[in-house]
């Protein structure tokens, strides 16, 4: 995997490990762009059993779909296009994983999640990235690209 930055700082890149065990595997064939990760996400957070449907507030919602939004157009834009998406609800959030076709670590995934101070037309979704999630890792996936998981809370 080739590395843009050297520090990590908040994000942990390790080799392929086990998966924690989940509430719900969100079946993602559908999702070929942010707009159908977004809706896909919206329908797993209104349908799935036991799914924080009145305790969630709009605002963690919006951000939760804001980072939905950064990862997968990143996938396409900057890692050789999307190979993957999966949704999944845990207790307190969602958990994440947007799959890339490109080995190249976003240098500004080790970043502090500081917003660039002058203006530019691109350069703000890690940082938002970074400032919404939690528990972020960056992965390679066998034969090639990168797994990039997140932990978004709900609270």
């Amino acid at each position: 995997m080739t590395h843009q930055n050297e520090a990590p700082q908040l994000v942990s890149l390790t080799g392929p490990t086990a998966r924690p065990p989940t509430a719900q595997l969100a079946v993602t064939s559908a999702v070929t762009s942010a707009a159908t990760a977004r809706r896909h996400v919206q329908t797993l957070l209104r349908e799935h059993p036991g799914a924080p449907a009145h305790g969630v507030s709009q605002e963690a919602v919006i951000d939760l779909l804001l980072v939905v939004s950064e990862l997968v157009t990143n996938a396409i834009r900057h890692g050789d296009g999307l190979a993957g998406f999966e949704a999944v609800l845990t207790d307190g959030g969602v958990r994440l994983e947007v799959r890339d076709r490109s080995d190249v670590v976003p240098v500004h995934a080790y970043g502090t999640g500081e917003i660039p101070q002058h203006r530019q037309a691109n350069g703000y979704g890690w940082p938002l990235i970074i400032r919404l999630s939690g528990d972020i890792t960056i992965e390679p996936c066998p034969g090639g690209g990168k797994s990039i998981r997140v932990f978004v809370p709900l609270d």
